[in-house]
């Protein structure tokens, strides 16, 4: 949908005898009207690219306008997806390709013609002159739930065609971080970048930083139904964010060699006990203790769906961002 909004101006000089001169300046411009953000997910076959397709789909203010993946390609994402409906959407393994089919245009024009009057001749065909053209684009957003190796590009991708990305990809390279805040300062282009969009997960780390100023001994154990990235990019990030705080925690066993102890994640005596037992919840806590007392902190994950909000939150908050952010906690 579009706005055309028109301005005529009128400019009547008289010329000997009855005859009249008009001199009209008529500018149009199109506008697209207040729309809803459109969401290419790229790993839709994924089983969060599938949720985040009915989490988009049902959400106010935004839609899926766009599916990439390599597999179940041609086929509609919304059948993919188990939906009542198909959207109409077919998956596609090009990302460059689906941004060029949702690119928009928008114009605006101006020209100025001359008019000839007279009583015997009341309209003389008259020619316009096309002096302005420019270019926008919707307001839209890349979902990426790809690889580490794949972000860098897919992000450049997305900012050629004028869109904001979310990026969801456990274990991105540092270096990596730091060339994608570059670029999108550059381009002053959007850009989040989320270790988790866990709403739950963000909490807990939160509530571990503060806890970590009163306590003197933490342990993280988590548990996990398969054995793939351990220690889980949660519990290092909450390693991550207990570490360079002024606190050595554990020194009673600080430099301990048993591998029971668990790993010790940084520098500070962080350490981590990661448990796969198939069937197991996805979960993660915190233990802290002092003279006397126990403090735990607890997050289980049962379902994919706990990303939802969090993706959506993420939607609606990069539209803004003419920068790179790292955390979804910077929104909450």
């Amino acid at each position: 949908m579009a706005t055309l909004s028109c301005h005529l101006h009128l400019a009547i000089r008289r010329l000997p005898g009855n005859a009249s001169r008009v001199r009209p300046s008529f500018s149009c411009s199109v506008q697209p009207s207040q729309s809803n953000i459109k969401v290419v997910i790229n790993g839709a076959a994924k089983e969060i690219g599938r949720a985040a397709v009915i989490a988009v789909t049902k959400a106010r203010g935004m839609e899926v306008a766009g599916a990439v993946d390599s597999y179940c390609v041609g086929e509609d994402i919304g059948k993919v997806c188990d939906m009542k409906e198909p959207l109409e959407i077919p998956i596609m393994n090009d990302l460059t390709m689906v941004l060029g089919s949702i690119s928009q245009v928008t114009f605006r024009f101006q020209y100025l013609s001359k008019l000839t009057l007279t009583e015997h001749s009341p309209l003389i065909p008259y020619h316009f002159d096309l002096n302005e053209f420019s270019q926008s684009k919707e307001t839209g957003v890349v979902i990426d739930f790809t690889q580490p190796s794949a972000v860098y590009d897919n992000v450049k991708q997305a900012t050629a065609f004028g869109l904001k990305s979310v990026v969801y990809v456990p274990r991105i390279k540092a270096d990596t971080i730091s060339a994608l805040s570059a670029f999108c300062e550059k381009a002053s282009m959007g850009c989040l970048v989320a270790p988790t969009l866990s709403i739950g997960s963000i909490l807990l780390q939160q509530a571990a930083i503060q806890a970590s100023f009163h306590y003197n001994n933490v342990e993280i154990v988590e548990s996990r139904a398969h054995a793939t990235d351990l220690p889980s990019p949660d519990a290092v990030q909450i390693a991550n964010n207990l570490s360079n705080l002024g606190q050595i925690y554990n020194r009673e066993d600080l430099s301990t060699d048993v591998l029971a102890r668990g790993q010790v994640l940084g520098e500070d005596g962080v350490r981590v006990h990661s448990m796969v037992l198939p069937g197991l919840p996805s979960s993660t806590t915190v233990y802290f203790s002092g003279p006397g007392e126990v403090y735990t902190i607890k997050h289980d994950i049962t379902d994919v769906q706990c990303l939802m909000p969090g993706l959506l939150l993420a939607i609606r908050k990069v539209v803004r961002l003419k920068h790179l952010v790292y955390g979804l906690e910077k929104f909450l």
